[in-house]
């Protein structure tokens, strides 16, 4: 898994709600970029984790950042869970799982006895150039909303 100091992969292709290429690179725009992956859409955790994330989405722009979700969704699922959430930030698609590979996130899983390869969800927070400044493993969707705001308030 990709640590602090990292240089991000922002090239790597992902695709936008509208079915087109993007990479992390065009959202390098603001301060900060907070880039979380998460498992799948509209599952509890999930949506907790999106939801807490909508809700604190307007302080978290104040302190100069902007929140990417990322899952191996389908532009069309992200669309339904965007739309029945009133998600406010941009949702992106990795079906090939090719980023998620690249920032280490995607691994060996367990669940109910059987082994898969899975989203590991985790969240990182980019730099303007890239690097990464700060890392959350294995993250709890309730609560970690908050956390991504505090961390940003220290640092703006």
């Amino acid at each position: 898994m990709l640590q602090v100091n990292d240089l991000a992969p922002i090239d790597i292709p992902l695709t936008n709600l509208e079915g087109n290429k993007t990479t992390l690179k065009e959202f390098l725009n603001k301060k900060y970029l907070v880039v979380y992956f998460y498992p799948k859409d509209d599952t509890p955790g999930c949506t907790t984790e999106a939801c807490e994330l909508r809700d604190y989405n307007q302080d978290i722009e104040k302190l100069g950042a902007r929140i990417i979700g990322i899952s191996k969704d389908s532009p069309k699922s992200h669309n339904k869970f965007k739309s029945k959430y009133n998600l406010n930030f941009e949702l992106l698609s990795d079906e090939s799982h090719n980023l998620q590979e690249a920032f280490g996130i995607w691994q060996q899983k367990k669940f109910m006895g059987k082994t898969y390869m899975g989203t590991v969800r985790s969240t990182f927070i980019l730099d303007n150039t890239g690097k990464i400044i700060k890392v959350w493993e294995e993250v709890k969707p309730q609560g970690h909303a908050k956390e991504v705001y505090e961390f940003l308030s220290t640092i703006y």
